[in-house]
């Protein structure tokens, strides 16, 4: 539970109740999505969802992470379809129930990063947000890099403000390797052309809940993992050497330009992230608030990388935080 500046209570689920929620009303509500494919610019097919309501009038477009996909993120839909919201989301190409890009089916890649953004464009004009009176943006950790490249790139978006979860600017290197590590995934993708793991990744194992770099909610973790078990099709595991050398050639991009983002923007960072840098991030809000009046920062303390899956102190402050500025705008 939250109390809003207005002194309205707000209510989103919480770990005593998850299990009861996820069976139950999240559940319910989830039954009700429409669901379907749509052939991006390239064939490729993508999955889509959404869950709407003819009283509401503002619209959510949520774009997740590497390794996510839209049936990972059902309590997060109930919980801001509960505020209004219509809840538009779908899978990126080569995760998810979209189309897989190649051989290795659990192996994270794609060929240029930019697809990603294309496929995004695609979505967006598939969903038709022209009807709604506000339309919001929210990325995590890949999705808000691939949001922000958007955003970017396409200035007749339909989007009023925008918020980036843990979002992608850079990835957490050992210090030694950040200043090779674009040149070290070009080369190797030089040399390997069929695709090959990057060094230190694996195929999906199920990592267990002592020592992950995810979440301390052991209920939300376990349950993402036990629905992964359960639909084995929808599995990813580590990253290409094509997929590092693009994302870190896209999180470059998103440092570059800026200036090109003229929306409200939130950036929510978990001050105890082990997989994308916080340095990046901070850079990149320092650079933007010269040109972009309207960006906020908010560091959840304690958090680790997937703040809207993390224990409910972290993700209750990241869900009021993230509402409470979109609200504004």
């Amino acid at each position: 539970m939250n109390t809003s500046n207005s002194g309205i209570t707000v209510s989103y689920t919480q770990e005593s109740n998850f299990e009861q929620a996820i069976n139950g009303r999240i559940a319910t509500l989830w039954q009700t999505r429409e669901e379907g494919f749509i052939k991006s610019f390239d064939k490729t097919k993508l999955f889509w969802v959404k869950l709407t309501k003819p009283e509401h009038n503002k619209a959510m477009v949520i774009v997740n992470g590497r390794i996510e996909c839209t049936w990972k993120y059902q309590e997060l839909f109930y919980d801001l379809f509960q505020q209004g919201y219509d809840i538009y989301s779908y899978d990126h190409r080569g995760q998810g129930y979209s189309d897989r890009l190649i051989e290795d089916k659990q192996m994270g890649y794609v060929d240029e990063f930019d697809d990603y953004v294309k496929d995004l464009d695609v979505i967006i004009k598939h969903f038709d947000l022209t009807g709604y009176s506000t339309c919001h943006l929210l990325g995590h950790s890949m999705g808000g890099n691939i949001a922000t490249r958007y955003i970017q790139t396409h200035p007749e978006h339909p989007f009023h403000a925008m918020a980036l979860s843990a979002p992608m600017f850079g990835v957490n290197l050992p210090w030694h390797l950040k200043p090779i590590a674009h040149l070290l995934g070009q080369v190797l993708t030089a040399v390997y052309p069929k695709p090959t793991f990057a060094p230190g990744q694996a195929p999906y194992f199920p990592k267990p809940f002592e020592g992950n770099y995810l979440s301390q909610s052991d209920v939300r973790y376990h349950w993402f993992r036990r629905l992964y078990e359960e639909k084995p099709e929808i599995k990813i595991g580590g990253a290409s050497t094509r997929w590092v050398w693009q994302g870190l050639m896209a999180s470059k991009q998103c440092l570059l330009m800026t200036r090109q983002i003229k929306i409200p923007l939130l950036l929510i960072q978990a001050s105890e992230d082990k997989i994308v840098s916080n340095d990046d991030q901070i850079r990149f809000i320092k650079k933007l608030a010269k040109t972009n009046q309207q960006c906020a920062l908010k560091i959840i303390y304690g958090s680790r990388h997937e703040v809207l899956f993390e224990q409910d102190e972290f993700r209750n402050d990241a869900l009021h935080t993230t509402l409470s500025f979109l609200n504004q705008y």
